[in-house]
């Protein structure tokens, strides 16, 4: 079984190195460009489940990735899921990248040694991330081996570094292994029923 996991297309915040977490972005023309350009380069390929994150900058891309403006496509419905929501970065939320992890911030470690990332007030650590999107794969993607050929993931690209963790088995200190996902970038995976292997990080 193939799980393809797709970050979504840009939006204004990250046009501006903001930090967007939980806060519900919606896509600029260039992301919308993107998932349409994913979309045409998937246009072969057949999903029988597809997930995303409610947030709209996730969904609008799933839905451009799948060629409609409606909620359900290639006959597919799009599924959302609230622990695929991005990471939360509490108080953080809206700053520039540049200030939030500058080198007298305390949140500074959070793509060199991110096992030393502190929550932010009203925010998660990675730890949090990876406990969420492991219970998510386990309930919701590794039992449809067998009956699935092929799912596509679209949420963010701290989450699905998460779910990478999981899937890559390695810890939080190696979270960024392979890097941060561009906008619209595709990784997939493949599952036998027992472990998983990576086709395409």
């Amino acid at each position: 079984m193939e799980l393809y996991i797709v970050r979504h297309g840009q939006t204004p915040w990250n046009a501006l190195g903001k930090l967007q977490g939980r806060t519900d972005i919606e896509l600029n023309q260039n992301g919308i460009a993107a998932a349409k350009a994913l979309g045409e380069q998937l246009k072969d390929v057949r999903f029988d489940k597809i997930f995303s994150s409610p947030l709209k900058r996730a969904v609008c891309t799933a839905k451009l990735i799948c060629g409609s403006d409606d909620s359900v496509s290639r006959d597919v419905p799009i599924q959302t899921d609230e622990r695929l929501i991005e990471m939360s970065f509490g108080i953080g939320e809206g700053k520039l990248f540049d200030e939030w992890f500058s080198e007298q911030s305390p949140y500074r470690f959070f793509f060199t040694e991110p096992e030393k990332f502190p929550r932010a007030p009203q925010g998660e650590n990675f730890q949090d991330v990876c406990d969420r999107t492991k219970d998510f794969i386990q309930e919701k993607i590794e039992p449809l081996c067998g009956s699935a050929q092929r799912i596509m993931i679209v949420a963010h690209g701290a989450l699905n570094k998460g779910i990478m963790c999981y899937l890559q088995n390695h810890d939080v200190k190696d979270y960024w292994l392979n890097g941060l996902q561009k906008n619209c970038q595709a990784s997939v995976f493949d599952y036998d029923g027992s472990r998983w292997s990576t086709i395409k990080a």
